[in-house]
């Protein structure tokens, strides 16, 4: 989601977050991405994961700064593109099967469901920090696949990153490597045979 649909965490909210911390921002980074993985793969909530971050900073946050911390991650993550989101509706008009698969804690994943009514278009939604698995590890993939009820050379995956791309495709998944909506349009146009030029999948795996 994050990257195709969802915007990346802004910088104005980055900036916030390492201002709550109020740690040298490299090593506030390092921490926060080193710990990451779990917490997207619902391993560890929300408070244990800060706690932890504070921990590798050797520093305490307490629980009035963690309460901020979550507050101000959330929204960092918060922004998404219009454009994206009004393709998603195209697609659902179309009656266009999508599913989306993206690495997000819980406290994030509550957030989307209470203020994006456009998630109810995804016939199957794979947060990370619900089935278990982040991407890139092959489990999340499998799950999604086994979701949709899909073989994978039918599904057409669709990430920013190259490293999810790779592992999607050793899953025998088609891959396409998101740069812009324009760009998407076109690969899936070309690989379904299906669509139009005024329908795009804005999910990240397609059947």
């Amino acid at each position: 989601m994050f990257g195709v649909i969802a915007r990346h965490q802004s910088e104005d909210g980055k900036a916030r977050l390492a201002a709550i911390a109020d740690v040298p921002e490299s090593r506030f980074w390092e921490a926060y991405w080193g710990l990451r993985q779990p917490y997207d793969r619902g391993d560890t909530a929300g408070f244990a994961y800060w706690r932890g971050v504070a921990d590798a900073l050797g520093t305490d946050f307490g629980p009035h700064r963690i309460a901020r911390l979550i507050e101000a991650d959330i929204a960092s993550w918060s922004a998404v593109d219009d454009t994206m989101v009004a393709l998603i509706e195209e697609l659902a008009a179309a009656a266009t099967p999508v599913a989306l698969l993206s690495n997000i804690p819980e406290e994030l994943a509550v957030h989307y469901e209470g203020h994006h009514p456009w998630l109810k278009h995804f016939r199957v939604r794979g947060f990370s920090c619900r089935i278990g698995h982040a991407k890139p590890e092959p489990g999340a993939y499998r799950w999604c696949l086994d979701a949709l009820g899909a073989e994978p050379g039918r599904v057409l995956f669709v990430d920013d990153r190259e490293d999810n791309i790779r592992a999607a495709e050793a899953s025998g998944i088609r891959g396409h490597l998101f740069t812009t909506p324009a760009r998407l349009r076109e690969a899936l146009c070309l690989s379904t045979g299906r669509l139009s030029t005024g329908q795009l999948s804005a999910g990240r795996l397609k059947p």
